[in-house]
């Protein structure tokens, strides 16, 4: 399993300090309990740490797999990504609050001709431009978006585990799926065949437990 640094910071102190609670390792850390919750979770699931009530965190001493880690290495970005949600750079800022809105997304995926990336939209970027002296309806959306290199895509043949890890890695809603191609110039580009969303990754989590119960 391929750690975030903070993980890696995490099976450190527990590795030098156990047992300690997570309240120890945040105070180590100057962060809050409830922003590493997340981090302790997934170690857990792994199976790298082991937790006790009332004695705190330490390390396993077998590196076993848990079933649901298992499951999650073999599934797939490509078997349940979302339909893209795309609009043009041409638009107004305000047709793409409209749209985001109607289409009750969190993000915009903006191409060009054959589904071409060109950009990133998010709820923060239009919140943004309410907020100012933007002329929503004059100002063209590719003004505010996220251009490439500067995009973190995935994938539809990338583990799950990983896509997910990107998205709290950069603190973002949304991937794009996209798939490679080379224009008539001889340049890489990249065609938007899904999404992938915080969304999606809870449905899963949603699905593999709803099954160990059957």
């Amino acid at each position: 399993m391929e750690f975030s640094e903070r993980q890696a910071r995490i099976v450190e102190i527990v590795k030098n300090s156990s047992p300690i609670t997570g309240e120890q390792i945040a105070a180590k850390l100057d962060l809050t309990r409830a922003t590493l919750r997340p981090d302790l979770t997934i170690l857990t699931m792994a199976g790298v740490l082991d937790a006790r009530p009332r004695v705190g965190y330490f390390l396993k001493e077998q590196k076993e797999s848990s079933p649901i880690m298992e499951q999650l290495r073999l599934l797939r970005v490509g078997d349940f990504k979302s339909l893209p949600i795309s609009v043009r750079e041409s638009i107004s800022i305000y047709d793409a609050i409209v749209t985001m809105f109607t289409q009750n997304v969190g993000t915009l995926t903006v191409v060009g001709e054959n589904q071409n990336l060109k950009g990133m939209v998010s709820r923060k970027d239009l919140l943004k431009s309410a907020l100012g002296k933007t002329d929503l309806q004059q100002v063209p959306v590719s003004i505010i978006m996220t251009r490439m290199p500067n995009i973190i895509m995935t994938t539809a043949d990338e583990p799950i585990l990983d896509a997910a890890r990107k998205l709290t890695l950069h603190q973002i809603d949304s991937l794009p799926v996209v798939e490679a191609f080379i224009d008539e110039k001889g340049e890489e580009r990249y065609e938007v065949i899904g999404r992938f969303t915080k969304t999606n990754v809870a449905r899963i989590f949603v699905q593999i437990g709803t099954l160990g119960k059957q």
